[in-house]
């Protein structure tokens, strides 16, 4: 059913890859990044790479008569060697037709790595390319979003069109750029169209660029400098659940690292308006340290609450800190503000939005950005349009 379709350009063409910031060429076609390419020298461990090159926010933008577009996609699925030796989960595609949500298409599983019970690679089963098929599109010139998997890797190696593609019409809205972690990255959303920071984006009239990267939110001065160099008009940091969960920082580390990951930002962003938003519920980590560990799939900590004493992170004593960072840097620099994430998702919420006692449910990704759009983009919001 493709021979009456036309080909269309990846590279240096009409489609524009929103919400990446680099775009590269590969094997099977090309690869829209959320962290650039020479950040990979700089990686600790290989999850950085799955995460950076996931795709959540990222959407292939191009306006067209045609009713029917197709993808040739390639994913590549993280799963468990045990327990899961034959996968068939890779997320969702998603449409939008002048930014109306206009069908799900579910992601195929292509190359599969297998994780060890440590989440350390220990094998690669390669796979090939499907075809997605968006069809019965409106008829009439439209601006067109294809929306790719939200935590998994895609590379595209073909667009087909059944009428000519043309470059997206400028949007004319803000940019805002949000950095977190799993919870900002939302794998457990429905579709790419449920992760928070694009429901919050949607809401508030503004073009996102999320780099949620999951389990690798740490204060890395490569995605500082990443940051610095994107163009945005609004930023957001959501920082804290990470490097509490892994006990990364002791209090007295903490400061100075939050400090010079902020002050990397503003080199490149000297006056854009910045919101540091703190961790939301999580009760196992609330007033106890880690590590954390998952014990018969119940998720807890294993340090010592006398240990706060003497410098040991709740996600009570990371509120209070990046609280205090942000009033004291809001002395000299009237762009920052805090933002508690409590009030986003507070703790007697949790047992109903919290799938498995960390990360949302998909009505809880929901909440959190329809809470997010009205305090940060609201009236008097931090990241609200000025004027």
């Amino acid at each position: 059913m493709t021979d009456v379709l036309q080909q269309v350009p990846l590279i240096d063409g009409p489609i524009a890859y929103r919400g990446a910031l680099e775009v590269v060429t590969t094997e099977a076609g090309v690869l829209a990044r959320r962290l650039p390419q020479w950040t990979v020298a700089q990686y600790p461990e290989a999850s950085m790479e799955r995460q950076a090159t996931a795709g959540s926010g990222v959407r292939l933008a191009f306006r067209t008569a045609a009713t029917v577009v197709e993808l040739d996609v390639l994913t590549t699925v993280a799963m468990m060697a045990e327990g899961e030796p034959n996968p068939d989960d890779a997320g969702n595609f998603e449409i939008t037709v002048d930014g109306v949500p206009s069908g799900v298409r579910k992601a195929p599983v292509g190359n599969v790595i297998e994780l060890d019970a440590a989440f350390q690679e220990s094998a690669f089963v390669p796979g090939g390319p499907t075809t997605i098929r968006f069809d019965g599109l409106p008829a009439g010139a439209k601006e067109i979003e294809v929306w790719l998997p939200q935590w998994v890797k895609t590379e595209v190696a073909a667009v087909r069109a059944d009428a000519p593609v043309d470059p997206p019409t400028a949007t004319g809205r803000r940019v805002w750029l949000h950095h977190g972690s799993s919870i900002s990255q939302c794998n457990e959303a429905a579709s790419p169209l449920g992760v928070w920071p694009v429901i919050a984006a949607r809401a508030a009239g503004v073009d996102p660029v999320n780099i949620g990267l999951s389990g690798n939110c740490y204060l890395d001065p490569f995605v500082a400098r990443s940051i610095r160099d994107t163009p945005a008009d609004v930023i957001s940091l959501k920082l804290g659940i990470n490097f509490t969960c892994r006990a990364t920082y002791r209090l007295r580390t903490l400061g100075p690292t939050v400090h010079g990951f902020l002050d990397t930002v503003r080199e490149g962003h000297p006056t854009t308006p910045i919101l540091v938003v703190s961790p939301i519920a999580c009760p196992a980590v609330e007033r106890t340290p880690g590590p954390t560990v998952w014990r018969n799939d119940v998720f807890t900590a294993t340090g010592n609450p006398a240990d706060v004493a003497i410098g040991a992170l709740t996600l009570e004593v990371v509120r209070a800190e990046l609280r205090r960072i942000v009033a004291e840097r809001s002395k000299q620099d009237p762009n920052i503000a805090y933002l508690d994430g409590l009030d986003l998702l507070a703790l007697h919420e949790a047992d109903e939005f919290l799938g498995e006692g960390l990360h949302p449910t998909p009505a809880g990704y929901r909440l959190i950005g329809e809470r997010f759009a009205h305090l940060a983009f609201g009236p008097g919001g931090a990241l609200a349009a000025a004027g």
